[in-house]
Formats: C-alpha cells, structure tokens, sequence
C-alpha cells in the first residue's frame, strides 16, 4: 500500500506535497526537542546528509503527545533543530500521531507497519518508518533505534 500524496507543512509554514519526495526512499520520524532520544538527530541528519545524493530523505514531523517534549512554535522548533543539530533535511509544522487528531500520514504508516504484538499506537518521540523508492513502508523502528542502526538496510533501498 504506497503513501498517499498527502498535502504538508512545513516548519516555516511552505506548502509541500508528500508526491515532492516521490521516488526517494524515506525515513518518517517524529520528532521533539525535549527527549532523552533528541541527540539522535545528529545520526538522523548524518544519514541524510550521506545519503541524499542518492535519493534518500530523513522528513522530520515534531509532535508534543509524549510528556509535552515537543512544546515550542515552530519557529522555535526550527531555530532549536538549526543551532542545536544543523539539521537540513525536511522538517514539518507539528503533528499528532495517536489519537482522533492522528496525521494522515502517521495513519497510514502505523496501518501500514504496526508495532508490538500488532499495535499501531506510537509508543514515544523517535520512532522511525523506512519507506522504500516506491512509497511502500518497509519497517517501523522503535524509539531507542539508532540512525546508524538504520542506515544499511536504508542504503539496501537505494541504487548504487
């Protein structure tokens, strides 16, 4: 079941469109500033980094469900993810991933990649989805899986 090209936000308010990264294989995280998993955006944005040349993009979606660690604007959220980490890859305006006010998208990859014992709720802030080139969702990962832990299946997606 590939992703549906959902309308997007980004952090600065910029329209995009989920078909933008058509053809990439994606890595779907969402993400807060307030976490004990918050350094792992430096493996986050090293993985993009060295493998965007050749079609891979970490999209980064903030969201304040887990003990409020998420709670600033999005200009703070950006100017945070900027100076803190450098981050460069896409970031999105704040989302919810549980509940009746759950992103489409996040909808989607939870349907498409549940978690423990069938569960499709996000546990916490870092979980991650691998999509391939194709928008299909190849796994879900938890929250205490590192970027780097990622990164050779991630490549596996990509052409040489």
């Amino acid at each position: 079941m590939p992703l549906p090209d959902l309308a997007l936000k980004t952090l600065d308010g910029t329209p995009r469109r989920l078909s933008d990264f058509a053809g990439k294989a994606l890595l779907v995280v969402n993400v807060a500033s307030r976490c004990g998993f918050t350094p792992q955006y430096v493996g986050l944005e090293a993985l993009h980094r060295r493998l965007a040349p050749r079609g891979f993009a970490v999209l980064g979606f903030p969201c304040n469900q887990f003990a409020g660690q998420e709670p600033g604007t999005e200009a703070e959220i950006g100017a945070f993810c900027q100076t803190t980490y450098d981050v460069t890859f896409p970031m999105f305006a704040k989302v919810e991933v549980n509940g009746p006010g759950t992103h489409p998208l996040f909808r989607h990859l939870k349907a498409a990649a549940p978690g423990l014992l069938g569960s499709e709720r996000i546990k916490w802030n870092f979980t991650k989805f691998l999509i391939d080139p194709r928008g299909e969702v190849v796994r879900r990962y938890g929250p205490t899986t590192k970027p780097e832990a990622i990164a050779r299946e991630a490549e596996a997606l990509l052409p040489a």
